[in-house]
Parts: C-alpha cells; structure tokens; sequence
C-alpha cells in the first residue's frame, strides 16, 4: 500500500498497531517505520516503504545496525536524519541486551568481558583493540581505546598500552580485540602482540590477566586456552 501512513485505514498504521497490540507483532519493516517517522515526499514512499526497502537492501536488521550512516542514505529518501534515528536505535537496542561493566566492578570471567563487548563489536568490519584497566583488587578502573583497524606490531604498541594504565595507577590489564570474520581463533600477529605485551607488562610490573578475542557469538580467552 502507497501513500502516506496517515491515509491508511486506522488498524493497518503502525502506529496504531502498537498502541493497541504491542510491538511484537509489527513487523520489522514497521517498527522502523516508526523509527523513520516520516516517509519521502519527493518519491512519494511512505515510512513503511522505506522500511521495506531498507530491509530488501540490508537484508535483515542485524545488517542494517552495522551498515555506516553513508550506506544507509543511499536508499532513496532517507537522508543523514533517518540514519542517525535508525542508527541510534539499533546501537540503543544493542546496549539494552549487554551486559554492561561498570566502573569499579570487579573482573571475576572472560565470560563477563565477552557479554559485555559482544553486541558492540560482533558486527564491526574493523579490528578493534581494547584495555581494561584494573586496579589491585581487579576493580575496572577504566576502557582504553588503543587502535582502530587490522592489528600489527606498529598501531598496537606497549606505549599505547600502558601509558595509559601508568597513568590510572593500574595494576593489571585485560586486552580485547574484536575479530570481523566471526570466528575468535587467534592469529599468528595476535599470539605475538600478546606475548609482546606481556613481557611489557612484566618489566612496567603491570600484569596482563587475560587477551580476550571476541567473534560472533563465541569468545576466546587466552587464559583459558593456555596461551599464557
């Protein structure tokens, strides 16, 4: 059906659907109708024809969370204003189904780290490296951001590592990084930089507890596997 979502009989609105229904049963093309708010006039596609088609191009909404807003605005009638609607609430229904670290929450399991990174980074087509910051008693102190892309020995750097956990009087590190295939095996170049980092560590007295690999849907502790 075309047209403006208004010019519809009431029970068929998305809207409406909702309020006396429940979500559960819109479609996914119809919650990001309401996500949209407002279809094309120009082309004259309604919310749920952008929805549609915004479905028919990604695939499904797991797709969708990780497109950029770039590849979003292609579609016909969505412009930077419904990326950023839709890219908020995809990002808001991710962290809504992690488990969050908190600061000052004390490490106990690699399985806490992977619920928490999980959602965030499964569907990244980047590498991503991370350290968590922990005090003495394994508290967080803080999440360091230590590189953005594939790994190598020049962007994952000891300084870039624990300068950082000098500063925070850390006393121990965790490092995560995220695997864009899906699969958390390591890598020849991620059991060097561990094992690079380690003996960093060790001579700055900052241990490194664990290197967490997170993939989708599965996780790998070093620790865990004997790695170190």
């Amino acid at each position: 059906m075309s047209g403006g979502i208004k010019q519809w009989p009431e029970h068929e609105r998305p809207r409406e659907k909702l309020l006396k229904r429940g979500p559960e049963v819109l479609t996914d093309a119809e919650l990001l109708a309401l996500i949209l708010g407002t279809g094309d006039a120009v082309s004259r596609k309604s919310a749920l024809d952008l929805g549609r088609e915004l479905l028919q191009e990604f695939g499904d909404l797991r797709t969708l969370a990780g497109a950029s807003p770039a590849e979003i605005c292609r579609i016909k009638g969505t412009g930077p204003a419904k990326a950023a609607c839709i890219k908020a609430a995809l990002e808001l229904a991710g962290r809504f189904r992690a488990r969050r670290l908190e600061s000052n929450e004390r490490y106990t399991s690699p399985q806490q780290v992977f619920e928490h990174y999980h959602y965030t980074y499964r569907d990244r087509r980047k590498e991503y490296f991370l350290a968590l910051l922990l005090d003495g008693k394994n508290r967080i102190i803080k999440e360091v951001q230590v590189s953005e892309g594939s790994l190598n020995q020049s962007i994952v750097h000891p300084r870039e590592v624990f300068s950082q956990a000098v500063r925070e009087s850390a006393a121990a590190v965790i490092l995560v990084h995220n695997h864009p295939t899906g699969d958390p095996t390591p890598s020849r170049e991620d059991l060097e930089i561990t094992r690079r980092l380690r003996e960093a560590g060790e001579l700055m007295g900052i241990k490194v507890l664990d290197h967490i690999i997170v993939g989708d849907g599965a996780f790998l502790s070093f620790v865990a596997q004997g790695l170190m």
